[in-house]
């Protein structure tokens, strides 16, 4: 088990300091949430000592503690709506570039900034490319609404429950102070109708269903040897 963790672990490294070397002096970087992209900031903190000048937008509280605790200087999107490159995770990727992400609970906000990005870098281990996506779809909703948007949820085929907290009682709060209700999907045949199905309900915010983002995206999987990189031209349809 320790070498399986092992390799995991080496494999996240090399793909998010792959990422990092992608990113050049003066760009404006959209920062994801997960552990995969902490080795992003790991790296471009180095980088920043050496004297790269890049501004950050994160994604999260965590992400931006993070950040701020290896010196990368953070923006908003208010002041910089629009960003050169945005690298994130993904919890699975399939052979069409079709995500679900989130599982962290920053989905929206995700999602926001890799809409305002020219260029969406994907940082994942091998572990997470999956031939169809299938299980957990994370869904964030307004606790006003939370309970019927369930209802409907439940109709598009899942079994939704409200996320709890770990070391809290209750929901899992998002930065945005809504809900997270996951999603479990058997399998998940059309992602795109999916997520359009899902962003029509009355309530919800946002899902984990990331579909929109063909054109831009780059995938770095990791492994504990190399790194493979394939960017939209390679999408296998």
């Amino acid at each position: 088990m320790a070498d399986i963790t092992d390799t995991a672990a080496a494999a996240k490294r090399a793909a998010g300091y792959m990422a990092a070397g992608m990113v050049e002096d003066g760009m404006v970087i959209g920062l994801g949430t997960g552990s995969t992209v902490y080795h992003t900031i790991e790296c471009l903190s180095g980088r920043i000592r050496d004297g790269l000048s890049v501004y950050g937008i994160p994604t999260s509280y965590q992400t931006a503690m993070r950040a701020r605790e290896y010196g990368i200087p953070l923006t908003t999107l208010d002041d910089n709506p629009v960003l050169d490159l945005a690298i994130d995770g993904a919890d699975q990727v399939d052979p069409g570039f079709r995500m679900i992400k989130g599982r962290g609970a920053a989905l929206t906000r995700e999602k926001c900034v890799a809409a305002a990005a020219f260029r969406f870098i994907v940082v994942v281990d091998e572990s997470k490319m999956v031939p169809k996506l299938s299980g957990t779809v994370p869904v964030e909703t307004l606790p006003f609404a939370t309970k019927p948007a369930m209802a409907q949820l439940r109709g598009l085929g899942c079994r939704p429950f409200i996320r709890e907290a770990v070391k809290k009682d209750g929901p899992v709060i998002t930065d945005n102070g809504n809900f997270i209700v996951d999603c479990q999907f058997n399998e998940i045949g059309d992602p795109a109708a999916i997520e359009a199905a899902i962003a029509a309900i009355p309530g919800v915010v946002e899902s984990g269903l990331f579909t929109r983002f063909l054109g831009n995206t780059t995938v770095i999987v990791g492994d504990d040897k190399k790194c493979g990189v394939f960017n939209s031209a390679d999408i296998i349809t």
